[in-house]
């Protein structure tokens, strides 16, 4: 059984109505880059102090908000 690590940036950002990445960065003081990296899954690691500003900034108090492991089983089925 496979997991995966998924983070919901593009959830999170239609919930709390943020347009943009570029919101998104400005909001959290984050790079534009790094986030666009943690959106599109394209990041090997996690600075938790990226995790504590995306929730901060955007009032979350579940990291399973942000975060998400999932089962990469029978996708392709």
């Amino acid at each position: 059984m496979g997991k995966e690590v998924r983070i919901t940036l593009y959830e999170l950002m239609k919930s709390r109505k943020i347009s943009s990445i570029r919101e998104l960065s400005r909001l959290t003081d984050i790079r534009h880059a790094a986030l666009s990296q943690l959106a599109n899954q394209k990041r090997e690691f996690i600075h938790i102090d990226h995790i504590r500003k995306i929730a901060e900034s955007l009032k979350v108090s579940d990291s399973n908000e942000i975060i998400r492991i999932v089962d990469t089983d029978d996708q392709d089925e």
